[in-house]
């Protein structure tokens, strides 16, 4: 048994992803549009190319995700947020700065009494994210 996470980006998925791609290193594993789904009919023209679901490896995980539903937006995450470990120092600064472009610092990234390298911060697509690279054992 494991535990994936599912965000919903408002709309935004495809940038979301094309982002992560970048940034994190994300491999898309797959994504389905609505277009040519069961009820697909009752998803606005508009809405037919955007993202129903899509699922991408980071690292050893998968964040799956989806564009959500029209009319009805996405404040961002609240009460949870997505831990990712990194393996140095040098990485845990260049991923936490590319995830604050145009984003939110909550805490910006520094040692901490339990990591090397910790911080907290909301992606420009709402997604909420800490950043750690832990201290050596």
């Amino acid at each position: 048994m494991k535990i994936d996470a599912y965000v919903q980006f408002g709309g935004r998925a495809a940038e979301a992803v094309a982002f992560y791609e970048q940034h994190l290193g994300a491999a898309v594993l797959r994504a389905m549009p609505f277009r040519g789904t069961p009820g697909c009919e009752m998803v606005p023209e508009d809405w037919q190319d955007k993202i129903m679901h899509v699922a991408m490896s980071i690292g050893d995980s998968v964040l799956m995700g989806s564009d959500g539903m029209p009319g009805q937006p996405m404040t961002g995450m609240q009460a949870c947020s997505l831990a990712l470990s990194v393996d140095s120092n040098a990485q845990a600064e260049r991923i936490f700065a590319a995830l604050a472009q145009e984003g939110t610092v909550e805490m910006p990234l520094a040692p901490s009494f339990f990591a090397e390298r910790f911080g907290m911060v909301v992606d420009q697509f709402g997604a909420s994210w800490m950043v750690i690279h832990e201290a050596a054992a």
